[in-house]
């Protein structure tokens, strides 16, 4: 199934910041270059996104000209040859000041040898959100010091978190203290589980590159995170129905005090004209276990070129006129979060969204998932761990070895 030779196709993340932005760079590049192909964009959330472009060969098979492709998926799709490398593109007229521009975090994992098969689109990594007004209100510390003989302080340790959680949860005033993103789709409970891993001292795989969750540190984590997703006195009630961006729009509405979760739902408050939290909002670095250091998780969005399209040199001209300065800085104006390092010292950006400047520092402790071609099915077996501690009485222990048994069958 080829496009209409009239159109050009691109697979999108579903996010209303990221559809508009796409819609606007194509409607400028046309105007710019003469191009008269019309823009078709096919929006999908996660889940589909990875099947119509990797499962079901899509990019390979020419039904897309470019993909928004997550770095999860993204040594899966080099194995399987769906994207087109772009080194002879770049060698002949690379993006502007590329690669220097970016921080280095944001061009590993799309690199394969010397062969790159993405640039970046879309970043911000893992970190804490939380409402300043409510931290910072003479009267909710009068009230934290009252209740609990301490001060009310942006939590350090997962027992503060839950403390302070519960400590803010007024489910008569639509306030919960915190929210998590439960949504059984692969991703969202296998990022928490890492954060909690980390920051607990733990770590995703052994010395040879293999995973081993069956670990104390992951029997913690996991005991701990369904302890806090199920206490109806400290998180928002339809944590078990949200996604990731599901979970940023309770938060933007003022509907919670604080959550972990990508910085570009810290962001998107200060700029969508729907938010309710605009200018009360500031992100910090996650909690963690008592003597162990914060960490944070760096997952990214590339824009990729399908193998099979037949509109190869107009889709890498398209890119390098998306990935400019002025539309970096637009995709961040509009809610997402430009990859550049002139967006993220931008003084009009950081008087906007005061805390963007922190993006470096968060790069600082960000960790990488491990790169395997088969990831998806070991995260879809973590996920299902995580489901399980939540929603069963199982004992993490048992668990955490029937999952690993489940990892060893295919991490090999």
């Amino acid at each position: 199934m080829h496009n209409q030779i009239d159109t050009f196709k691109i697979a999108v993340r579903k996010f209303a910041p990221f559809e508009s932005a796409m819609q606007k760079f194509w409607d400028e590049y046309c105007a710019f270059s003469g191009c008269k192909l019309k823009l078709e964009m096919v929006v999908m959330d996660l889940h589909e996104l990875y099947n119509k472009t990797i499962t079901e060969k899509g990019l390979a098979n020419g039904d897309f000209d470019i993909a928004h492709i997550n770095t999860d998926w993204v040594f899966e799709g080099y194995v399987n040859q769906d994207f087109e490398v772009l080194n002879p593109y770049i060698n002949r007229n690379k993006p502007d000041d590329f690669p220097r521009g970016w921080s280095k975090s944001l061009l590993g994992l799309q690199r394969f040898g010397w062969e790159v098969v993405g640039l970046p689109f879309h970043d911000g990594p893992e970190c804490f959100i939380y409402r300043k007004d409510l931290f910072e209100s003479e009267t909710e510390k009068a009230g934290y010091l009252a209740q609990f003989g301490k001060a009310l302080e942006i939590p350090q340790t997962w027992e503060d978190f839950h403390q302070v959680a519960q400590f803010f949860n007024r489910p008569e005033e639509q306030l919960y203290g915190s929210v998590f993103a439960c949504y059984p789709d692969g991703h969202n409970t296998v990022f928490d589980f890492c954060l909690q891993l980390w920051t607990r001292g733990g770590a995703l795989t052994d010395k040879n590159g293999f995973i081993q969750i069956n670990t104390p540190e992951a029997i913690d984590s996991l005991n701990f995170y369904r302890t806090i997703v199920n206490d109806q006195t400290a998180v928002h009630p339809q944590s078990f129905a949200f996604e990731s961006v599901a979970a940023g729009a309770a938060f933007s509405q003022g509907e919670v005090a604080m959550m972990i979760n990508w910085f570009g739902f810290a962001a998107v408050c200060e700029v969508d004209a729907n938010s309710k939290v605009k200018g009360k909002v500031d992100v910090a670095l996650l909690p963690s276990a008592p003597d162990q250091l914060s960490a944070s998780l760096n997952v990214y969005w590339l824009y990729t070129i399908a193998k099979g399209s037949r509109n190869k040199d107009i889709a890498y001209d398209f890119l390098r006129f998306a990935l400019a300065e002025e539309q970096d800085k637009q995709l961040t104006l509009a809610g997402g979060i430009g990859c550049r390092l002139s967006t993220w010292d931008d003084k009009e950006i950081n008087e906007i969204i005061p805390y963007y400047h922190k993006l470096a520092a968060l790069h600082e402790v960000a960790n990488m998932l491990p790169q395997k071609q088969n990831w998806a099915a070991i995260a879809a077996i973590i996920d299902q761990m995580v489901l399980d501690a939540i929603h069963t009485g199982k004992p993490s222990e048992e668990l955490a070895e029937l999952a690993q048994n489940q990892i060893n069958e295919i991490d090999k």
